[in-house]
């Protein structure tokens, strides 16, 4: 009698402190959490392998607590698109403009971006895996076309600020933009001597002095 006793007193234990841990992990593990095991895994394995059962392990957490956060596997995709599209897009976009960055250092630091070190390379790394996802899936292909549009019409703001007429902006924007997506994916190719060059030769393309004119009054900034 006291030997059962003494271990339905330990299974009630158990339960009390598996309890207690679901309780603090749920508290511990924030969407952003669950967002950003998420985005590690499209990364480095593909949208497969993002699934509840694989990040709950990685997290070393149930389940059950994913649910306290997201509706389904489909709510955490969303979200992981949408958590993309703010921080690389609109964030950047917005502080540019509340900085009030000059138009002509913009796009030079525009043309620099790809090599940004560690930062670069991480922010490449999701960009080319959510491409990816975007070639196979509506939803994600959607989101990746309005994020294009939002960069290209801003980048168009910045040559249009610079005197460039419409059509010329449009197209400088979309060889910038361009640029910056290709240097990502051929980040290997060449010496740091060769990338310096491309680097130059594309400022000069899309920056020539002699192409362009300030129109009187206006700030040269994108804003």
């Amino acid at each position: 009698m006291m030997s059962e006793m003494l271990v339905e007193s330990s299974k009630k234990s158990r339960g009390r402190a598996r309890a207690s841990g679901d309780s603090e992990a749920r508290t511990q593990l924030t969407p952003a959490v669950w967002i950003a095991a998420a985005t590690e895994v499209l990364v480095h394995k593909s949208i497969d392998a993002v699934r509840v059962d694989v990040l709950a392990k990685e997290l070393q957490v149930t389940r059950g607590s994913f649910y306290w956060h997201f509706e389904d596997r489909d709510d955490l995709l969303r979200r992981v698109l949408a958590s993309w599209q703010e921080a690389q897009t609109e964030q950047i976009i917005a502080r540019y403009r509340r900085e009030g960055v000059e138009a002509e250092a913009l796009i030079i630091e525009l043309v620099e971006l790809p090599f940004h070190g560690r930062a670069a390379m991480k922010g490449s790394s999701v960009e080319l895996a959510i491409r990816a996802w975007a070639r196979r899936d509506d939803a994600a292909r959607m989101v990746v076309d309005e994020v294009d549009s939002q960069r290209l019409a801003y980048i168009q703001e910045c040559f249009a600020s610079l005197g460039f007429a419409s059509k010329a902006a449009k197209a400088r924007a979309f060889a910038l933009y361009c640029y910056m997506q290709s240097e990502s994916l051929f980040r290997n190719q060449g010496s740091a001597g060769d990338k310096a060059e491309r680097r130059q030769f594309i400022a000069r393309m899309l920056l020539p002095g002699h192409e362009r004119q300030r129109k009187p009054g206006n700030a040269i900034r994108c804003a």
